[in-house]
This record gives C-alpha cells, structure tokens and sequence, in this order.
C-alpha cells in the first residue's frame, strides 16, 4: 500500500480551493460543521485537509469528495460542457468554524 504524503507544496495549497459553495445542501450542513468547496479536479484528500487548515486555521476532522458530472453548455449552435470540478465536504472538528459570512 503506498504511503499518504504528509507535506506538499506549499505554494499550491491556495490554489487548490477555488470557491466554497453556497446551496441549500450545503447551508444546511454548516450546523453540522460541514463546509462545501469547489476544488481542482486532481487534488486528493490529503492535499484538500492540509490547504483548509493552513488557509481558515481550523482543525479538519473529514474529508469527502465527489465529481459531479460536467454540465452541457449550449451558446447558439455550438455545444460544449462546462469546466470539470470537483466537490469536497469538509467536516470540521468540534469547536472549529469558518466564517464563510464575515461582518459587513
């Protein structure tokens, strides 16, 4: 069985997160301290875990990912698919939290 890497790049850990996701899943699981983000497609779960705790400073407890399927994309007769992306579903440990909507 091959071994996880502990250490990365870090200058690829800020690129790694490209949006957090903001659905009625996704606002349903912040109370179950689950955070949602659009990542790059080839970043494993090791990688995804060490670029939210050094970006937030939070402890993560789990990591889930899936990959959507792309969506078809039509502009007049020309068709295409949208950017592939990959989802994660961050669970936070207990007492750790995201401010996703900081005080305006």
């Amino acid at each position: 069985m091959a071994k996880i890497p502990t250490e990365f790049d870090a200058r690829r850990l800020p690129d790694i997160i490209r949006r957090p996701l903001l659905n009625e899943k996704a606002t349903r699981q912040l109370e179950d301290n689950k955070y949602t983000f659009d990542v790059f497609h080839d970043a494993s779960k090791p990688e995804i875990k060490a670029a939210i705790e050094s970006l937030f400073s939070v402890k993560v407890k789990k990591v889930n990912t899936h990959n959507p399927p792309a969506q078809a994309r039509r502009i007049g007769k020309f068709a295409g698919k949208r950017a592939h992306i990959k989802r994660a579903i961050v669970t936070l440990a207990e007492g750790s939290k995201i401010d996703l909507f900081p005080d305006v």
